[in-house]
């Protein structure tokens, strides 16, 4: 699939490609690489210093994340402070042609919202929090452990000043729903061009069925969740049995 920019008055605009433009979550869904590919359309000649540089971004759904600290009190690990984030992206990877503290200016990444951290907004935060900042790098952290966060600097191909490529891992655990690409072109740091396109996450076959099930009939789905394990359990005893005879 090839998708254009509708602009026409830029002198360098991204002409766009990805390897899909849908990612379907079966029961046998172990992830899947996302191949962004483009093109660098210009109405001028190639200007090499300084050099066109490529970042590219891929959100998943926003939602509100509550963040907990724990303590060790009397032997024993409890929560003792919470933070509500109030959007943060199930997923979000990040990738660049170089590092992006060079390729992103400050103030661009502050507009556009482009580096992992400025993605998640925290509003606010209880009086009693003085340390807020720490509940979101430890959201980052932990999600970055699951792959639901990725930073990938350098990630991005781009040959000729022209052609730019990158692969992007999508985990197993994704959230369905609708999920953000964002392909800036800079200079010296500067965003010079930029394109967003949608990626469709959906649950398909059986997973789409028991999701769907259990939303518009929850108490179908229980029953059937309940005549299962004691089908499960029943054909287990039988076949322990079998074995014993």
């Amino acid at each position: 699939m090839l998708l254009l920019v509708p602009l026409s008055t830029r002198a360098e605009e991204v002409v766009l490609g990805l390897s899909s433009d849908k990612v379907s979550i079966t029961t046998s869904f172990d992830g899947s690489d996302l191949l962004i590919f483009g093109a660098v359309k210009r109405e001028a000649p190639i200007v090499e210093d300084p050099p066109i540089e490529v970042v590219i971004t891929v959100s998943g759904p926003f939602e509100p994340v509550m963040v907990r600290r724990k303590d060790r009190r009397a032997g024993i690990w409890v929560n003792t402070d919470a933070v509500e984030v109030d959007l943060a992206p199930s997923f979000y990877a990040v990738a660049s042609s170089g590092p992006l503290d060079e390729v992103l200016s400050a103030t661009e990444n502050l507009r556009h919202n482009v580096t992992i951290n400025r993605a998640i907004r925290l509003v606010g935060a209880p009086p009693s929090i003085t340390d807020a900042y720490n509940f979101t790098e430890a959201l980052v952290r932990i999600r970055t452990r699951s792959d639901l966060y990725q930073r990938l600097e350098g990630a991005v191909a781009v040959d000729e000043h022209t052609l730019f490529r990158t692969s992007i891992s999508m985990p197993a655990n994704l959230t369905e729903g609708s999920y953000v690409t964002r392909i800036f072109l800079t200079r010296s740091g500067n965003v010079v061009s930029q394109y967003e396109t949608l990626i469709d996450v959906q649950k398909v076959g059986l997973e789409r069925w028991i999701f769907e099930l259990s939303r518009e009939q929850p108490m179908v789905y229980g029953l059937l969740s309940l005549f299962i394990a004691v089908a499960a359990g029943w054909g287990a005893s039988a076949g322990f049995a079998l074995l014993r005879r």
